[in-house]
C-alpha cells in the first residue's frame, strides 16, 4: 500500500472516531439542555445548531474555493490570520472534510434528534403525548421546516464561499490564529512547502 492511501486510511480513522466522540458530546449537551428549557429557547437552540452546520459547510466550501496566494504577501508581513489561512488551504480535503462532514453532519443529525425533544415540549403543553395527532402534524412541520433552513441555509453559504473564499478563509485563519496564540491549542499542521 502507497504512503498516501495509508494517510487516507489514517486520516479515515482518526475522522471517524473524533465524529463519534463529538457527536456524543452534541448530542448529550443538546438533550440535556433542551430537556431543562421552554420549548420556544428550545427551538431557538434548534435553529443555533443548524446555522452551526451552515457555517461550518460553508468554511469547508470556502477552503476548497480559495487560492493561497493572495495569503503569501501578508503572511510575510506576520498579518495575523495569513499563515493559518496558508494553512488551511493547503490542508482544504482534511480542513473541509472536518468542516463539512463532522461538523456540518452532526449538526444535522442533532438539530433533528432536537427537533423531536422540542416536538414533543410543545405537544405536552396540549395534553397530547407522543403519537398524537397533533404530535405527528407538530413534527412533520418542524422537521420540514429545518430541513428547508438547512439546505437553503446551505445553497446561500455555498455561493458565499465560493464568491467571498479569500475573506471568508482570511477570517477563518484569524480566528484559528487566536486559538493557537492566545489558547495555546493546536488546530492546524504545520505549513508544508
Amino acid at each position: 500500500m502507497n504512503s498516501q492511501i495509508k494517510n487516507s486510511l489514517k486520516f479515515s480513522l482518526t475522522i471517524a472516531v473524533i465524529t463519534f466522540v463529538l457527536a456524543a458530546i452534541f448530542s448529550v449537551i443538546s438533550s440535556s439542555i433542551l430537556g431543562e428549557v421552554m420549548w420556544m429557547i428550545g427551538l431557538v437552540i434548534v435553529f443555533l445548531i443548524v446555522l452551526m452546520g451552515v457555517i461550518f459547510d460553508m468554511l469547508g466550501i470556502a477552503a476548497t474555493a480559495a487560492s493561497e496566494s493572495p495569503f503569501h504577501a501578508m503572511a510575510a508581513e506576520k498579518v495575523h490570520g495569513a499563515k493559518e489561512a496558508v494553512a488551511i488551504i493547503r490542508n482544504a480535503d482534511k480542513f473541509a472534510s472536518f468542516c463539512n462532514d463532522v461538523i456540518g453532519d452532526i449538526s444535522g443529525i442533532v438539530s433533528g434528534t432536537a427537533s423531536a425533544i422540542v416536538v414533543l415540549q410543545i405537544a405536552n403543553l396540549f395534553g397530547e403525548g407522543e403519537g398524537s395527532s397533533i404530535q405527528i402534524i407538530l413534527s412533520v412541520i418542524l422537521t420540514s421546516l429545518v430541513a428547508a433552513i438547512t439546505v437553503g441555509g446551505k445553497a446561500i453559504g455555498k455561493f458565499f464561499a465560493i464568491h467571498s473564499s479569500t475573506s471568508i478563509i482570511f477570517f477563518a485563519g484569524k480566528l484559528i490564529s487566536i486559538i493557537e496564540n492566545k489558547f495555546k491549542i493546536k488546530v492546524l499542521p504545520k505549513n508544508k512547502k
